[in-house]
């Protein structure tokens, strides 16, 4: 590449100065009238040197002048010694050609092919609703597996359900409580999630509340694990269904297919068989009937891997399912998106991994986010004031109809609805680093001007109108004619590839949010300049071409984030 033929020669050029480096360091600068890529290489080096950075980066620019590759056209230093490279009006040409010729691959690498990754993320759990929660490790998770096969992995996206456990149990008990409303099957499946939510929360309250029902809740969570209840598992195993049925028309929605399915159920007693392995190695320790891992010998905290009734607890659980996802899937790299709120439980059991199975602990990440709130704060399930994620979702969906214009038709509203509300949503959570608290504003997200999703979809819908005004007129992408000057437009796409490429190797999709916001508003200056479909204008045949490459951008980084592209807007 470009880029490492530009190193090659400042490192030449250093070593023609008697100075010797290993590398150099090369960015993009901010403002692209300072070139396509610079370097602070003198800054760094003129202490070590003892000269002044400008005059050193002075004297490297001659001498890179005599062996610069020839994709450069000149040469500049800036400031107290930046060296700015600017690419030549062939190199571009070439550049959006070879986009024009390919342009579903255009931002894809290779340097991860062949390698094998299972990313876990969502994790809702049956028998509570898919709530606003849910949303952020889905939309990340998905933005990551998407960053990942964009170079060249094999990725397999998993989901890990809690369909075993005390939210089971409460909301089990709670089903007994309420036998007159009971869903029949013929009846929806919104007043089904709507049954088991009502049940979840009122099972919920009553254990902390009653002595009776905690006792009756911790009894019928033993009976869960046995199967020892004829009754109870016919509850169990219908409001599970009713639950992954749900999940699985909100994925749909949210543009989500799960690949794997890992279930509490299947690792609980795998899990226990773990942890009592463990116990005859020394790995865990007794104490007061429970088996416990001891963190603090390794600067953390003890926690419980099978309780005082012999139950697993999720830890155990957590080590089974490692070894679960590797029988079902020999990955390479395992990725696991929850919320930090299990930062330190996470700690604790890669420590215990590792002492268990180590070659699973060196493969496996956490990656953590923090919560989504909405302008009137944080919304708890425990104790029933929940709004769903779906609630959420179709807020922004019937937000979006009421801005819609109206000589569409009632489908058509509806399905671009859909798309701008969805990517209201995720373009919020994703437009700033994993691990930063995130507010939805409605308004806000929805606007089709500036920092949005709708605003990204309305920049490329607006895009594609243009190529098909473009083919009305009978005018053809061509690049015979190039301007002579080289549009800001065309240099920006030249980093597409590099956004993508730190975004995946920092797990960072912000990185691509911001670059297709700084890209959008590039083209729609670039639209209100120049005339891209005129008959009569000599190069409207290249900047059509420069069109279409600005739509292979956003429409390749809007997947990479998840986000649809309506047909109109």
């Amino acid at each position: 590449m470009i880029e490492g033929r530009i190193k090659q020669a400042i490192i030449e050029s250093l070593h023609s100065l008697s100075i010797e480096v290993d590398d150099v360091h090369l960015e993009f600068p901010t403002d692209i009238s300072f070139g396509d890529v610079s370097t602070n290489i003198a800054m760094v080096l003129s202490q070590k040197t003892g000269k002044n950075p400008r005059d050193l980066a002075e004297e490297l620019e001659s001498e890179i002048n005599n062996i610069k590759p020839e994709e450069v056209e000149k040469i500049e230093v800036a400031g107290p010694g930046f060296i700015n490279f600017f690419y030549t009006r062939k190199f571009f040409t070439d550049l959006l050609k070879d986009i024009n010729a390919d342009s579903k691959n255009f931002g894809r690498s290779d340097h991860r092919e062949g390698e094998k990754v299972i990313i876990e993320y969502t994790d809702p759990n049956p028998f509570k609703e898919f709530h606003i929660g849910h949303l952020m490790p889905n939309v990340i998770g998905e933005s990551l597996s998407r960053l990942t096969e964009f170079s060249g992995a094999r990725v397999k996206r998993a989901s890990y359900q809690g369909d075993v456990g005390m939210h089971v149990a409460k909301a089990v008990w709670g089903m007994t409580q309420d036998d007159g409303n009971f869903p029949a099957e013929s009846d929806s499946l919104k007043s089904k999630i709507e049954f088991l939510g009502n049940a979840y929360a009122f099972g919920s309250r009553a254990y902390e509340e009653s002595e009776e029902a905690r006792a009756a809740i911790v009894r019928i969570n033993k009976e869960i694990y046995e199967k020892s209840n004829e009754e109870i598992n016919n509850l169990y195993e219908t409001g599970r269904r009713w639950s992954l049925e749900d999940f699985e028309r909100i994925y749909d929605l949210l543009g989500t297919k799960f690949d794997l399915y890992f279930f509490e159920s299947e690792v609980a007693e795998k899990g226990k068989e773990v942890v009592l392995s463990g116990l005859d190695q020394g790995v865990f320790s007794e104490s007061d009937g429970a088996i416990v891992f001891k963190g603090e010998d390794h600067g953390l905290h003890t926690r419980v891997f099978v309780n005082s009734e012999g139950l697993p607890t999720y830890e155990a659980k957590e080590l089974a399912l490692a070894k679960e996802k590797h029988e079902r899937y020999p990955y390479d790299s395992s990725v696991v998106v929850t919320g930090n709120e299990i930062n330190e439980y996470f700690k604790v059991l890669l420590v215990a991994m590792e002492k268990i199975f180590p070659e699973l602990a060196k493969k496996t990440r956490h990656i953590s986010h923090n919560i989504l709130r909405l302008p009137e704060g944080k919304m708890s399930s425990r104790k029933g004031n929940i709004i769903s994620g779906e609630d959420l979702v179709m807020k922004a969906v019937n937000r979006s109809i009421e801005k819609m214009k109206e000589e569409y038709s009632e489908e058509t509203r509806e399905e671009i609805a859909r798309d701008v509300g969805v990517a209201a949503i995720k373009y919020t959570i994703l437009k700033q680093a994993i691990g930063k608290e995130v507010t939805f504003d409605m308004e806000q997200s929805l606007s089709f001007e500036g920092d949005s999703g709708p605003y990204l979809q309305y920049s490329t819908v607006r895009a594609r109108s243009v190529i098909e005004k473009a083919c009305s007129e009978g005018i053809e992408p061509s690049f015979e004619n190039a301007p002579e000057s080289i549009y800001p437009l065309e240099r920006l796409l030249k980093r597409f590839p590099d956004v993508v490429l730190r975004a995946e190797k920092e797990n960072a999709p912000h990185y691509v949010v911001t670059y297709l916001i700084e890209i959008a508003g590039e083209f729609n200056a670039f639209y209100a300049q120049e005339k891209i479909a005129d008959p009569n204008d000599e190069y409207s045949p290249y900047k059509l071409a420069l069109t279409k490459g600005f739509i292979a951008a956003m429409e390749n980084g809007l997947y990479i984030l998840g986000i649809r592209v309506p047909e109109k807007m």
